[in-house]
């Protein structure tokens, strides 16, 4: 068992905060890294973030994972549109001028980061499952493992990764809603959320009050980006958890 599980919330490009918490965490050999996604966009320095947990990933002793969150899952699409389909392509990257951005300064070694970031992390010993986003209400199976994800058919893959994108669900009938097209009788997914599939740590929500726990799942997103703080929960090889956060300068607005 590791000494300690880290997860560390949404970074969103500030690489400079993400330095002082990994400085303030000391991660050994005997821990376990978990980033649960949102490295890029928002923030002064996506790329510069990404680069560190590259570091971390492929050139330290501490077993680090990079879940995908809703924003890397973004700049994968718009790299194979590129490809396949310019027209598309160029229109994200009108409407998303960070995309282009990132592509002008990201290596062939940053891409890689992104592309090897996985839907989900799971322990099923501690009864652990970390997602970037949430749980759908309606979803009642889900993968035991990351191989089982790699051989779904590409529609149940999609279903999966309604896990890097979920806020609020229907209030009827638990299914995802997108960005935007919730009533205010659409509850957020974590208050109705029933532990199905272990205790949850996500992100993609950002709390500007501190981490937030529910009954079945815990919430790091503390707004890092908005001026809030950049946040770790750690979990002890007890079950004891603790915090710990840097304070972030503001540097987007909240909804921005």
């Amino acid at each position: 068992m590791p000494d300690r599980l880290i997860f560390i919330g949404d970074v969103h490009g500030m690489s400079d905060q993400l330095k002082d918490l990994l400085d303030r965490l000391t991660p050994s050999t005997e821990d376990k890294l978990i980033f649960v996604g949102d490295l890029v966009d928002k923030g002064p320095d996506p790329v510069g973030t990404v680069r560190i947990v590259s570091q971390l990933i492929h050139h330290s002793d501490t077993e680090t994972t990079l879940l995908r969150g809703n924003h890397e899952d973004k700049h994968l699409r718009y790299r194979l549109r590129l490809q396949d389909s310019p027209k598309v392509a160029r229109k994200m990257g009108e409407s998303s001028p960070e995309l282009v951005a990132f592509m002008s300064d990201a290596t062939e070694e940053d891409w890689d980061t992104l592309l090897k970031a996985r839907h989900f992390w799971r322990n099923h010993d501690r009864n652990l499952l970390a997602v970037h986003g949430g749980i759908p209400g309606d979803m009642w199976s889900f993968p035991h493992d990351w191989d089982e994800v790699e051989r779904l058919e590409r529609h149940d893959q999609r279903s999966v990764e309604k896990i890097y994108r979920t806020r609020f669900v229907d209030h009827y009938s638990g299914a995802f809603i997108a960005s935007g097209h919730q009533t205010p009788d659409d509850p957020f997914w974590a208050e109705r959320y029933d532990g199905r599939f272990g205790d949850v740590i996500f992100g993609h929500e950002p709390f500007f009050d501190g981490p937030r726990e529910f009954p079945h799942a815990t919430g790091i997103d503390t707004a890092a980006v908005y001026g809030g703080q950049l946040t770790a929960l750690i979990i002890h090889p007890d079950d004891r958890r603790d915090y710990v956060s840097v304070n972030c300068p503001a540097y987007r607005k909240p909804g921005a």
